[in-house]
């Protein structure tokens, strides 16, 4: 039961981790913070380092018992991964705030 408990987290962080790709690829060419919530970027960091530190507890609880067989490798990859893709949104959004500010004013002359 534990291993179906741990396919349908796996396939909860994949499917929500599919959103990832798309949005950073959009944001990079955009170039700009319209449509970008900073705020929604740091709440969803936050949970993954918060899911991470779940994991990492589990693994120090159940120690000295090797820690592929107190979590499952690829539940854990999958959350590195996607919170290494909010990271890259994040960056992604002070990059464009940097262009942004840099870029001449429709206004200026």
């Amino acid at each position: 039961m534990l291993n179906f408990a741990s396919y349908m987290e796996m396939l909860m962080v994949i499917f929500f981790g599919l959103s990832w790709p798309v949005n950073i690829s959009k944001a990079w060419k955009a170039r700009s913070t319209k449509g970008i919530s900073l705020l929604f970027y740091s709440f969803i960091l936050l949970g993954y380092l918060f899911a991470l530190t779940g994991k990492l507890v589990l693994i120090a609880y159940y120690a000295p018992a090797p820690w592929y067989e107190t979590v499952h490798w690829y539940v854990l990859f999958f959350y590195v991964l996607n919170t290494l893709m909010v990271a890259a949104g994040i960056g992604i959004y002070f990059r464009n705030r940097r262009l942004e500010k840099s870029a001449p004013r429709s206004g200026d002359r």
